[in-house]
């Protein structure tokens, strides 16, 4: 199964020649996918209101879903920075992941939400719109709030994964080249 990859009206995917976009995958509409970013297995990106933006080097794994609202609507774009780690079934609406963030598995973010720079949100975590995961924290449950502070070296958690996956990502063209 093939990725399927179109444009809504003038809305057309921008993908670049780098990105791993992986079959079963759905990109519809105002997406931007950068150099070197992956996106698994079965995610959806519906670009049909709002932009959405995988930036270099960053990670969408496996069931995980992002969309936006219309900007009259309030929405905002869904934007992710480079280097980050998306984990597996994470739900993003219309939040920003700023460079190097990371965000754990089945964790849900909602419009206006930010992980900034250096921050981590739990697996399972649920952000609220306009929330914000500062710099230097963990936070976890349902809703986020701030469960710690990162430990010395944690921060650098998302970039030693976004570095892995962008070799993974490697592994799975070839593999897929040799079907």
């Amino acid at each position: 199964m093939e990725p399927l990859i179109f444009a809504i009206g003038d809305k057309k995917p921008i993908i670049h020649e780098t990105a791993f976009i992986a079959p079963g995958v759905v990109i519809a509409g105002d997406v931007e996918v950068h150099e070197n970013a992956s996106v698994w297995y079965g995610c959806v990106l519906r670009g049909d209101e709002n932009k959405i933006i995988i930036g270099k080097g960053s990670n969408l794994q496996d069931g995980s879903v992002v969309h936006v609202d219309s900007p009259s609507m309030g929405g905002t774009a869904s934007i992710i920075g480079e280097n980050a780690l998306i984990g597996h079934k994470v739900l993003l609406h219309g939040a920003t992941i700023q460079d190097g963030g990371f965000v754990g598995m089945s964790s849900t973010l909602l419009d206006g939400s930010v992980v900034e720079t250096g921050a981590m949100l739990a697996a399972g975590a649920f952000l609220a719109p306009r929330k914000t995961v500062p710099a230097g924290e963990m936070w976890a449950g349902m809703p986020a709030r701030k469960f710690r502070d990162l430990r010395e070296g944690e921060d650098k958690g998302a970039l030693m994964g976004a570095a892995h996956y962008v070799e993974q990502a490697k592994r799975h063209m070839a593999a897929l080249a040799e079907r």
